[in-house]
Formats: structure tokens, C-alpha cells, sequence
């Protein structure tokens, strides 16, 4: 609205100069980029994001299985691990010795997190293991992926609109040092006695 404003203000005004209109200009197109262009770029990031993250759940919903694993033993807790009374229910997993088959029937054997507060042997867990039995991080769900493309989205129309009124300001600011260069210049041309030379004065 201000550069509308400035772009009405400056159209008939004697004392306009050119640098004047260039920057309500300025103004203008950039209100128009941040309002139009940018969230136009943050919908396709969103979209180009969200089409890749939902293949890849696809393709790890078809390549990582979920199996059922038996606590072995219980192993020491590690200097790493997080402190009971300070632990959130994300930390809330024991190290465990268990054993385990792989969807293809090969049996494994190692020590892995267990989402058991008290392990004891014979106790039953869920795993997120590959075709051979291998251990593998959780597959990425359908709203968590869309959650990450919208985020990826709004960050990019706000990365594009930070960078159409970063340029915007740096322009403004090379045409005002300009501004005041030419200024500089006519102050100096006008000599010490501030233009009176010769009027006798």
C-alpha cells in the first residue's frame, strides 16, 4: 500500500526526482514478488517436497519390516545414557541383548534399544529391521512427511521474500549513497561562500 501510495504522491510532484520514482517502483515490485511470487515458489517447493517423501514412504513401508525380537539379557546402562529422573519418553528405551528373525527366517542375535522400561529375559519388543534382518530406522510415516514438505514450503516462500526485500534495501541504499554523492558534489561546486561568488555580497 506505501508504495502505492509513493508511486501517487511522486506522479505529478515538481520537486520529484528520478531516483524518487525508481525507488516507489522498486517498492512496488518488490510488495508484488512477496505477495505473488513467493508463495507461489513455497507451493512448489511444498509440492516437489512432498511428492519426494512420499515416494520414499512408499518405497519403505515395501523394504523395512517390522518383527518381534525376545530380550536375552538386560546390558549395563552406557555413561550416554540419559538420566532416569531427567528422561523424556523418547529416551525411555533399555539396552538389551536380544534375538530376533529376519523376514527371510535368518536368525540375529546382538544388543539393540528396547522400548522396555524394565527388561526381562523372555520379554517381547517390536523391531524395524531390512529384508535380511539388519536393523533400520523406523520408516517415515505419511503425516510426518507431509509435515516436513509444508515446512520445507513455508521456509522457502519466507527465504524468497527475505531475499526480494534484502535486494530491494540494497538498492535503495546504493541509489541514496548516490543521492548523497551527487549532493556532495554540487555542495562542492558551489564553493565556501555558498554560491554568492561574485554577487558583490
Amino acid at each position: 500500500m506505501r508504495a502505492v501510495r509513493g508511486l501517487w504522491r511522486w506522479r505529478g510532484n515538481p520537486l520529484r526526482r528520478t531516483t524518487d520514482l525508481v525507488e516507489a517502483w522498486l517498492a512496488l515490485v518488490a510488495l508484488v514478488l512477496v505477495l505473488v511470487v513467493a508463495p507461489l515458489i513455497g507451493a512448489a517447493v511444498g509440492a516437489a517436497t512432498e511428492g519426494a517423501l512420499q515416494r520414499s514412504v512408499r518405497e519403505q513401508r515395501h523394504t523395512r519390516h517390522e518383527v518381534v525380537a525376545t530380550v536375552v539379557r538386560r546390558l549395563n546402562r552406557s555413561p550416554l545414557d540419559p538420566d532416569p529422573e531427567t528422561a523424556t519418553a523418547r529416551d525411555a528405551h533399555s539396552h538389551v541383548l536380544a534375538n530376533w528373525a529376519g523376514p527371510d527366517g535368518t536368525a540375529h542375535h546382538g544388543a539393540v534399544l528396547a522400548d522396555l522400561e524394565q527388561p526381562r529375559p523372555g520379554d517381547h519388543f517390536t523391531l524395524w529391521t531390512d529384508s535380511h534382518g539388519h536393523l533400520v530406522a523406523r520408516p517415515l510415516d505419511t503425516l510426518t512427511a507431509t509435515t516436513h514438505a509444508v515446512l520445507a514450503g513455508f521456509g522457502s516462500a519466507a527465504a524468497a521474500a527475505g531475499l526480494v526485500e534484502g535486494g530491494r534495501r540494497l538498492l535503495v541504499w546504493r541509489m541514496v549513497r548516490r543521492r548523497y554523492a551527487r549532493l556532495d558534489r554540487a555542495w562542492e561546486k558551489a564553493g565556501p561562500d555558498w554560491g554568492r561568488t561574485g554577487t558583490g555580497a
